[in-house]
């Protein structure tokens, strides 16, 4: 079988995201969209939150969601995966994943990186500037999954 890794924080998951995984199910058996404990980042959701959001939102046969911590490479293996999926918007984007790309290729060398480009009407989209446009009053209907806009509405008591 062979199986990606698509991992991130996804606080919260959004269309673009979506849009990723389906383009790695095409190439991949499963998808393992694998939510990230980020030490660094103050999430507005809780992982629990998290999770519950992915698995409403992701109707696609062949892919499942599951909590990560530690090393991608670590839980890639663990997964028996052999590839990790990483989405890329805009050059700005591609620096920073190259370098995990090769930093990840040091750990396990046997775990590829590909990445893959969304739908260019989701080039501009990250879950950062979905929070904004919520926590301002906006509507992120067209952005981000059912779930997760009637999520961010109940968290912002809107």
């Amino acid at each position: 079988m062979r199986r990606a890794i698509y991992p991130g924080s996804f606080d919260p998951v959004t269309n673009g995201h979506i849009d990723v995984i389906e383009r790695a199910r095409k190439l991949f058996d499963e998808v393992v969209v694998a939510v990230a404990v980020n030490d660094q980042k103050q999430p507005m959701f809780a992982l629990d939150e998290r999770l519950a959001m992915l698995r409403k939102a992701i109707t696609i046969e062949g892919v499942r969601v599951a909590p990560m911590t530690g090393l991608l490479v670590e839980f890639a293996a663990a997964e028996n995966a052999h590839a990790v999926i990483r989405g890329l918007r805009a050059i700005s984007d591609f620096e920073f994943e190259f370098q995990m790309a090769l930093m990840n290729r040091k750990l396990d060398e046997k775990i590829e990186t590909i990445f893959l480009m969304p739908k260019e009407e989701y080039t501009y989209l990250s879950s950062r500037i979905v929070k904004e446009i919520a926590q301002l009053g906006g509507n992120v209907s067209a952005f981000v999954p059912r779930p997760v806009a009637e999520a961010l509405a109940k968290k912002l008591k809107r």
